[in-house]
């Protein structure tokens, strides 16, 4: 049987990546104290985002705006967007068809989990929800100890 301390973030994310079909992932706490997603665990985003990506307020960028209206923020082709939702670096991943929701514990935010393609593509309702679901089913342990 697993145990807490054999949880592996970075396979979570791996796994949840898988799941959807898609290549890269983000998984942010949090941070109550100041207001910023802090990365947690992370697959396929280029070396140069690392930094920019490590701390967002809430609000900014796709993670911080699915934080921010506790909902989720999808976009069929994140290099052609021009909504002003993602940043501008966000075209370095190569992703195109993106997803982050909020993860939530009833109706406090814990943290972001973002899913994204290689290609165009937009996410079903049925997709939205079962990632809403796996982000609500690892709420508590996202929180801060």
């Amino acid at each position: 049987m697993s145990t807490t301390a054999d949880f592996s973030w970075t396979d979570f994310l791996a796994q949840t990546i898988a799941e959807f079909g898609c290549t890269t992932g983000t998984l942010h706490r949090l941070d109550p104290a100041d207001k910023h997603l802090k990365l947690v665990a992370h697959q396929g985003i280029p070396e140069a985002l690392m930094p920019i990506i490590q701390s967002i307020p809430v609000g900014k960028g796709i993670a911080g705006v699915a934080a921010e209206r506790k909902e989720p923020v999808e976009m069929c082709n994140l290099q052609t967007d021009t909504s002003g939702v993602a940043k501008p670096g966000a075209k370095q991943t190569q992703v195109q068809g993106t997803l982050a929701v909020p993860v939530m514990d009833g109706e406090r935010l814990c943290g972001t989990l973002g899913i994204g393609k290689l290609v165009p593509y937009d996410f079903t309702s049925t997709e939205k929800e079962k990632l809403l679901h796996i982000g609500h089913s690892i709420s508590t342990r996202l929180l801060p100890g």
